[in-house]
Parts: structure tokens; C-alpha cells; sequence
């Protein structure tokens, strides 16, 4: 069994589309970043790369390299996940916390774990997502940011 864990944060301004989960979330802000910002699959896809003892996404996706502007987390995380199967490694559980003041992501959690299961070839039923708010504390708890964290254990097949 191998474990990593992900973390990944975003501030929010208008204008900008937002993408959780690898879906398109309806809200009046997204995340100010290089690719379309999903803190959700930039978390998750930082916990594959520890479990793996591989760098962080920015190595391998920088933010510098005009290929991936706008790039959709999703392309990235499918990108990180060969890396786990070619060491023949799959997902035992993913668990993943949202932490944002808005939008609240009940209507649109069983798509999101749907689509991350898809892409990691595993049962939407080992991946769990849940949120909260950080109760009015800091940029995140005013609105003005978006994070998540994800942990992953991998099994060898």
C-alpha cells in the first residue's frame, strides 16, 4: 500500500469559469490560474504523484510552459495517472475535502466522483468528496479563494 497526500489552493475572481472535480460548476468567480485551476483534481493529482515518490504537478506541468494555459485538470490528471499504472498501482481510495465558502457542492458531488472514478479507472464508490467552509477565516472563509486536499492509497495489482 502506498499513501500520498494533496493539497492545492486557487484565489477566485470573476470572470472565470470554475471546474471541480472535472466539471463545469455554475458561479459568478473561478480560479485565477495557469490551467483552468481545479483544486480538486490539482490535489488529488499531488496525492498520486506522493504516493508514487514523484515530484509535485508543477514539475511536470509547469506554469511557465505556454502548452498547458487553459489546460483542463482533467487532461492532467489522466497525464499523472498513467504514471501509477505503469507501476502497476491502483487506486484503493481517494478521499477528498473542498474547502470553500461557496459553491456548495451537493448537487454536483456524485458527477464529480463519477468523472474522477472514470478517469482513474476505479469505482466511483473509492472516491469520496466532501467540504467545508473554514467558517469565515481567512481569504478562503471570505470567498476570495478555493482549496482542497486530497489522500490516496494505491495497491499494486
Amino acid at each position: 500500500m502506498r499513501v500520498g497526500l494533496g493539497y492545492d489552493i486557487h484565489r477566485l475572481v470573476k470572470g472565470k469559469k470554475l471546474f471541480l472535480g472535472g466539471i463545469e460548476i455554475p458561479y459568478e468567480k473561478g480560479p485565477l490560474a495557469h490551467s483552468d485551476g481545479d483544486v480538486v483534481l490539482h490535489a488529488v493529482c499531488d496525492a498520486l504523484l506522493g504516493a508514487m515518490g514523484k515530484a509535485d504537478i508543477g514539475e511536470y506541468f509547469p506554469d511557465t510552459d505556454v502548452r498547458y494555459k487553459n489546460i483542463p485538470s482533467s487532461k492532467i490528471l489522466a497525464k499523472i495517472f498513467t504514471f501509477a499504472k505503469a507501476k502497476k498501482l491502483r487506486i484503493e481510495n481517494l478521499d477528498i475535502t473542498l474547502v470553500a465558502k461557496n459553491p456548495k457542492i451537493s448537487p454536483y458531488r456524485v458527477r464529480m466522483r463519477r468523472n474522477i472514478a472514470k478517469t482513474l479507472e476505479t469505482a466511483a464508490a473509492n472516491v469520496n468528496i466532501k467540504a467545508t467552509t473554514n467558517e469565515g477565516v481567512g481569504l478562503i472563509g471570505e470567498g476570495q479563494a478555493i482549496a482542497a486536499f486530497a489522500v490516496v492509497a494505491l495497491e499494486e495489482r
